[in-house]
């Protein structure tokens, strides 16, 4: 994986494991995830409105298809993503999906249980959430947690 340069501060930077799975299914994202501490997962798409969480950070695992995600609002980076990525998507930063393939399907979770919030809009610069203690493919002290 590495970092993404995004317009907010380095608390608002998304990180992207590419090919984090390397035969992609939702239950291999979905123990990966739990085993590292980040839970109450789903499984469904991204919507297409700029929207973000400001009361936890969350992290996707794409197990199907391929999408444009803009990360950081309008204006923000286009990324693609394909099956096996994942994305890591610190709380405060708006992402929207652009396009995707009609099989297109991630799981998504939230660190120590945490209850997401919906907010839409462009994303505020940072919420003042701490890091969690593991990343959610890399495991404690690495990735998005160091």
């Amino acid at each position: 994986g590495h970092v993404l340069a995004d317009r907010a501060s380095a608390e608002m930077t998304p990180l992207i494991h590419r090919g984090a799975c390397p035969e992609p299914s939702a239950a291999w994202f979905e123990a990966r995830f739990a085993e590292n501490g980040w839970s109450k997962s789903w499984r469904d798409g991204i919507y297409d409105f700029q929207h973000y969480h400001a009361t936890t950070h969350e992290v996707l695992g794409v197990y199907a298809g391929r999408a444009r995600v803009q990360l950081g609002g309008h204006g923000g980076p286009i990324h693609d993503l394909q099956a096996g990525d994942a994305i890591v998507i610190p709380a405060g930063c708006a992402h929207c999906r652009i396009e995707a393939s009609l099989d297109f399907a991630v799981v998504g979770a939230y660190p120590d249980g945490a209850e997401p919030d919906l907010v839409r809009g462009p994303g505020i610069p940072d919420p003042g959430l701490p890091r969690p203690a593991a990343d959610p493919i890399l495991g404690p002290g690495r990735g998005f947690s160091a």
